[in-house]
């Protein structure tokens, strides 16, 4: 069906509602004007969007290097404190930019990352270090909630895949260089410099926002829209995300997986989201997650296929240069380099993806063949051993990346599609919320697999070297190129059949992706953005007149 049939534009609805036309006269559906200002927007929307992706990436390479100098054990904090910051205040950034517009909580955002990079840089002991990657988290996932909701702001959803595709792209090149320029850095010596390389190009950031971002925000008064907020609810929210990440992060790595440590945290965090279900659905004035966002089946899809991508997508960026720096011999850099079959091939199949929603009004085909070419990519890495190809691994990588790349555009849209525009800033962080709290799950659950594997599979006697106990695998690397044979082959060995498993889970948590993809429906997709947003400059606004209008299934 041609995306003109399929698409619901603002006008279409006029005939139903006739004592609307005054409002929609002079209205252009296709959102902001594409001028010069337009382009500045996404530009300063994409710089702070590669950076958030430059440190969920660069990390890994880096962190044998900075364990090491730091003289520290908790290497998995290290990750898992920057998602679970970007994770825990997603809910409160929406209603924030609610209430004072979204220039403003940006800038806050940026400054935040900023701060955060600062206190990392500088970090003396891995605590410090752990609680500046936990500031940067804040800012990084307050940055990646607003860049959506600033989008659905100026571009209807129909297009926005091709500019969530330019998003994609900044972030693939940050995710993809990443590596690089971490392994680079540390290998150099010069690790602190992937934080403070961050301050300056934050301030780029704020002057274009600050000056091109001008949005208009609706009037009322300032105790009116505090109003709004969900304050228990962040509260339960915030609570249950840090219980879950520290039951996760410990769990199989600094304890075992039957300790009361994990345990009761793990159920405190589920009894807590449970709660947090409830009091949204029954008590909240103004809940962070109304219940119509998750009553539809294709927008339930949605979601869930958003939460699994998150793992997956951290999972293998995360630990895909462990394989080649445990196996392979390779260098901080050179373990970067051999993983850029996964994230360039995520950037263009972003791109392509959106250009091919916006011209059919489709986007089940593309998923459905997405899961299915994820799986058998990430699938064919778990036959990859400790002698296996580099040409090999490119090849599976790039079959995953593709995969990934279809689902990370368009998972956007089944969310979105069965609500009126006037409710994506909540879907939206949400959306991000689960995205984010999925990459927590896919380090910890990589980290956890890998960490439990090796001590089944390391010699013994090498293995009681290492005080740091459960936490061996960023210790032991560093030792990797001067061990003497047999010894050395048999570590080799041990981190190859280990990264095989951590494959091998993912592989069948995308077969979990797959199977929630079946349930959604083909939409419509809208043609129109929010009246009370947008542009100040811009002399007209669409106006979305399917406000409470279910939408039907395209057959």
């Amino acid at each position: 069906m041609p995306a003109s049939t399929t698409a619901t534009s603002s006008t279409d609805t006029v005939s139903q509602k006739p004592g609307l036309e005054a409002a929609i006269h002079t209205s252009d559906n296709r959102g902001s004007r594409r001028d010069w200002m337009f382009w500045c927007i996404i530009f300063s929307l994409a710089i702070p969007t590669l950076l958030t992706a430059v440190e969920l990436t660069a990390i890994g390479t880096a962190l044998p290097v900075i364990v090491s100098d730091l003289k520290g054990t908790q290497f998995v904090w290290v990750g898992s404190a920057y998602t679970l910051g970007a994770t825990a205040l997603l809910p409160f950034c929406g209603g924030l930019a609610q209430i004072f517009g979204r220039r403003y909580v940006m800038l806050g955002a940026l400054l935040l990352f900023s701060a955060g990079s600062a206190v990392s840089g500088a970090a003396t002991s891995m605590n410090m270090l752990i609680a500046g990657r936990t500031i940067q988290g804040l800012g990084g996932g307050a940055i990646t909630a607003l860049v959506q909701i600033i989008l659905a702001d100026l571009v209807p959803l129909l297009e926005r895949g091709t500019f969530n595709g330019i998003m994609a792209l900044a972030w693939a090149m940050g995710g993809g260089t990443g590596p690089v320029i971490g392994g680079a850095l540390a290998q150099a010596g010069q690790w602190r410099w992937l934080f403070y390389l961050n301050i300056p190009i934050c301030g780029v950031a704020a002057v274009l926002i600050a000056y091109c971002l001008r949005l208009r925000v609706p009037k009322a008064p300032l105790g009116e829209k505090l109003q709004t907020i969900d304050w228990i609810g962040n509260a339960l929210i915030v609570a249950s995300a840090t219980s879950v990440v520290i039951g996760l992060s410990w769990g199989g790595v600094q304890y075992s997986w039957s300790s009361a440590r994990v345990l009761a945290p793990l159920i405190l965090g589920l009894i807590g989201f449970i709660m947090f279900g409830v009091y949204e659905a029954y008590f909240a004035s103004h809940p962070i997650v109304p219940t119509f966002l998750v009553k539809d089946c294709t927008a339930l899809s949605g979601y869930v296929q958003n939460f699994i991508m998150g793992i997956l997508i951290a999972g293998l960026s995360y630990w895909l240069p462990v394989y080649f720096q445990g196996c392979k011999d390779a260098g901080p850099i050179a373990s970067g380099v051999d993983s850029f079959g996964l994230s360039f091939s995520i950037s263009p199949t972003c791109i392509i993806t959106g250009i091919t929603v916006q011209k059919s009004g489709k986007y089940r085909p593309q998923m459905w063949f997405a899961w299915c070419i994820m799986i058998l990519g990430t699938g064919l890495l778990s036959y990859l051993d400790a002698d296996g190809s580099r040409g090999q691994s490119f090849g599976f990588q790039i079959l995953a990346g593709v995969g990934l790349g279809i689902i990370y555009v368009a998972a956007y849209f089944p969310v979105l599609a069965p609500i009126p525009v006037t409710k994506s800033t909540p879907a939206l962080a949400f959306h991000t919320f689960l995205r984010n709290f999925a990459q927590v799950w896919g380090v910890t659950i990589g980290g956890a697999v890998l960490q439990n594997e090796l001590h089944k599979r390391l010699p013994s006697a090498f293995l009681s070297q290492f005080p740091q106990g459960s936490e061996v695998a960023f210790a032991i690397i560093p030792t990797i190129p001067v061990l003497e044979q047999p010894l050395k082959d048999e570590v080799r060995n041990a981190f190859a059949g280990s990264t095989q498993v951590v494959w091998q889970v993912l592989a069948g948590i995308g077969g979990i992706g797959l199977i929630a993809g079946l349930f959604m429906k083909q939409l419509p997709l809208h043609t129109s953005v929010d009246a009370h947003w947008g542009r100040e400059d811009a002399s007209s606004t669409s106006v979305d007149l399917e406000k409470d209008t279910p939408k039907q299934a395209s057959p």
